[in-house]
């Protein structure tokens, strides 16, 4: 009996289905399926009753999922009863966000590993709304997000940490043109409509009745940049105000009225017995 295929079940039975479930774990749904049959083989009981359209747990299911739930909660706690020693020590594991992977977590990271060698931080990548899956099924213990877009999972907190403004980056030789002109007369690189901030800009694009000629769309926020600054086109990207300085040369204006922000910060279970672990790295990346 794997940890891990015991957070597949917790997972199927929350979100109704094997591919719900494989979406927040972020495995396949032939994986989840092979979880399910290695704990069906090794209790020797059928789990789910799968004549029906959803997967409906069986009274074994029902008793495996409750020593399930209790078994992942007591693991979970591990680290925290760890911590509450000498010195910062046991494990979490993170996931997060590209810009925060390529701005303030490493140096959060390295401050935690200078002030407590003994705690261990493992990373995953990923956007928001699947971090939030992955946070909500026990996959990882916490994330760094942009703030929660409805719909997400019930039962998290979510931390603001630091803002990112949005702007509008277009061509050097763009210079001149206002906003609207921008967005409606060039070739729209639009950040990835799945993730919270790309869902954001396209609630902003509606609210200001502007209709763009969408010619890419990617998830990286340095490579929208690099993209508009090559002359293909003008996106909208969130950016913290230290990056500002950074940019390649190009033509950039505040995005919405008044300009829109994002917060980013830490999407955990309001459950989650590692708070004494998530706390300080909280600090740690207000510090950075």
């Amino acid at each position: 009996m794997s940890l891990r295929a015991l957070r597949t079940l917790v997972a199927i039975a929350r979100h109704g289905t094997f591919g719900r479930a494989a979406d927040a774990l972020g495995l396949t749904q032939s994986a989840v399926s092979l979880h399910v049959k290695a704990l069906e083989e090794e209790f020797r009981a059928t789990l789910f009753d799968r004549s029906r359209r959803r997967p409906v747990l069986t009274e074994a299911g029902h008793l495996a999922l409750q020593r399930a739930e209790a078994i992942i909660a007591a693991y979970d706690a591990i680290a925290g009863e760890i911590a509450a020693g000498p010195g910062l020590r046991g494990r979490l594991r993170l996931g997060a966000i590209q810009t925060a992977l390529a701005g303030r977590l490493p140096q959060a990271l390295g401050r935690l590993k200078r002030e407590h060698p003994l705690l261990r931080i493992s990373v995953a990548s990923g956007m928001s709304a699947e971090l939030a899956g992955r946070v909500d099924a026990g996959d990882i213990d916490a994330a760094v997000t942009t703030e929660p877009v409805k719909p997400y999972p019930a039962g998290l907190s979510f931390e603001p940490l630091y803002a990112d403004r949005f702007w509008i980056i277009a061509p050097p030789d763009a210079a001149g043109a206002d906003a609207r002109e921008l967005l409606t007369g060039l070739p729209f690189l639009r950040f990835e409509k799945r993730a919270w901030a790309g869902r954001m800009i396209e609630d902003e694009l509606r609210r200001l009745g502007l209709r763009v000629r969408e010619e890419m769309e990617l998830d990286s926020q340095e490579a929208l940049v690099r993209m508009a600054a090559n002359g293909l086109g003008v996106a909208v990207v969130p950016l913290a105000d230290k990056d500002l300085d950074r940019l390649p040369a190009l033509t950039r204006l505040p995005f919405g009225e008044p300009q829109r922000e994002r917060w980013v910060g830490l999407l955990q279970r309001e459950d989650n017995a590692l708070f004494p672990l998530t706390g300080v790295l909280a600090a740690a990346l207000r510090q950075s």
